[in-house]
């Protein structure tokens, strides 16, 4: 008999937890500094003055999306455990009930009726609540919230995406800095598009139209806000 090998998978799916909050954040940081940095050159502000709205803008953003996600994921987990809370209170007042229910989801998935009632029974017995959780909650290992990393991978993610864009502004000629501050956000754009569709396995062309697309609608309205007002004042 020959050596039998270990198979082994590695879902796209077990990425989505961190993949999610650092392409949003990247996405958010090259668009918001980028959006921002050409408002106020349109305005026709010194470099100076662009450099230091651009800076104010990474901080404050990366600030954001750190809290923002951390909050909102954070709200996330409290109500796993509040549903894991009252499901394990129902598994210890009416544990027949709930063997019932768990046998009832594997008949509609099309098991048969005694086996059904078989499997719910050997998982009731190596771990109740585990079983509950998955078949019934819909929770799991790769879908359960994590505040803190979501806040870290969303908050590096941003500074990453928004150093881009300032980097423009220092080395830019005077006159070519809102055309190379554009191309250059679309063309990161474009990149974080198809690495974020190669890592989650989706498509990359349309993942990277679609997220240069809206990059260049935010930056284009932003310009635009930016001209009006310069001419204003």
């Amino acid at each position: 008999m020959g050596r039998l090998k270990r198979h082994s998978e590695h879902h796209f799916g077990e990425r989505v937890g961190w993949l999610r909050a650092a392409v949003l954040g990247a996405n958010d940081g090259i668009v918001s500094t980028a959006s921002l940095i050409v408002g106020v050159a349109a305005a026709s502000a010194a470099r100076d003055d662009i450099l230091i709205a651009g800076a104010a803008g990474l901080v404050a953003g990366a600030m954001s999306m750190a809290a923002g996600k951390y909050v909102s994921v954070s709200s996330q987990s409290d109500t796993e455990q509040a549903d894991l809370a009252l499901e394990q209170r129902e598994l210890g007042n009416q544990p027949d009930l709930e063997l019932e229910e768990l046998a009832s989801i594997y008949i509609k998935r099309g098991l048969a009726n005694d086996l059904a009632r078989e499997v719910a029974i050997q998982l009731t017995a190596n771990d109740a609540l585990a079983a509950h959780a998955r078949d019934e909650l819909g929770m799991s290992e790769i879908t359960t919230a994590r505040p803190v990393q979501a806040a870290l991978a969303s908050a590096a993610a941003f500074t990453v995406g928004a150093a881009a864009p300032l980097l423009m502004v220092l080395i830019s000629p005077s006159d070519l800095l809102i055309p190379a501050v554009v191309i250059a956000a679309l063309v990161f754009l474009a990149l974080l598009g198809a690495v974020g569709a190669l890592a989650g396995g989706a498509n990359v062309p349309k993942a990277t139209a679609r997220v240069t697309f809206w990059g260049a609608l935010a930056m284009a309205l932003t310009a635009g806000i930016g001209v009006l007002f310069g001419t204003a004042l």
